[in-house]
């Protein structure tokens, strides 16, 4: 389970393909006599698995479904990306609960400054939308943002400086894909009210009565 809040900005030594999968190794200023084999790292918001570190950098193995669900497979040498370490229990929730576990991949479609944010507009995958509601959290390439507004297919961001500064962001472009995990909670929720037969229901609950009383 990660935050969303960024640690390190890292660069990619090499993307070596085995076959479908591949072994991704990265260089980081994250410090290494504090990290442990296994232990998890989220990459771009991808959380992978450290298979070996040291000399300032770490190697994490990327399975076939990784590559092929978000943006990991189109790294090549020298790309930044956003690093950041599992979260303790004793640590401040800064940013909100990203589990690494991308939902999909969106588009950059618009990107410009008002005043002192960058703004940006993603496209995404119509069924990724349900999950975005304004002013809900969503994780962009593994950063936690707060979602301004959405549209049919699109949300929007403001990006104040020192998130720009620490992220990727600032390398964005449109026409860039970025990873996309929608917020978890809501996900959980969905399921819980999905029925097992019969009318939509949670714990005997309508979905009616929950729509009445704002919980929906």
């Amino acid at each position: 389970m990660f935050t969303g809040l960024i640690q390190d900005l890292g660069t990619v030594r090499r993307l070596e393909k085995q076959g479908a999968a591949g072994r991704l190794t990265v260089a980081t200023a994250l410090p290494m006599d504090d990290l442990e084999m296994g232990e998890s790292i989220a990459v771009n918001g991808v959380c992978l698995t450290v298979v070996g570190f040291g000399g300032g950098q770490f190697s994490a193995d990327v399975s076939p479904e990784s590559l092929q669900r978000t943006n990991l497979g189109s790294l090549t040498a020298g790309r930044r990306v956003n690093l950041e370490r599992a979260l303790r229990l004793c640590d401040r929730l800064g940013g909100h609960l990203v589990s690494g576990h991308v939902d999909g991949v969106g588009t950059l479609v618009e990107r410009r400054k008002d005043e002192n944010a960058i703004r940006f507009a993603i496209e995404v995958a119509p069924e990724l939308v349900r999950y975005l509601v304004e002013k809900g959290s969503v994780a962009v390439d593994g950063i936690s943002l707060t979602v301004n507004t959405v549209g049919e297919n699109r949300l929007h961001l403001a990006v104040i400086p020192h998130t720009l500064e620490k992220t990727t962001l600032q390398e964005r472009r449109v026409g860039d894909r970025v990873n996309i995990e929608t917020d978890l909670l809501g996900k959980y929720v969905e399921r819980l009210l999905q029925p097992a037969g019969g009318a939509a229901s949670a714990g005997g609950l309508s979905l009616d009565f929950l729509a009445k009383h704002g919980f929906l």
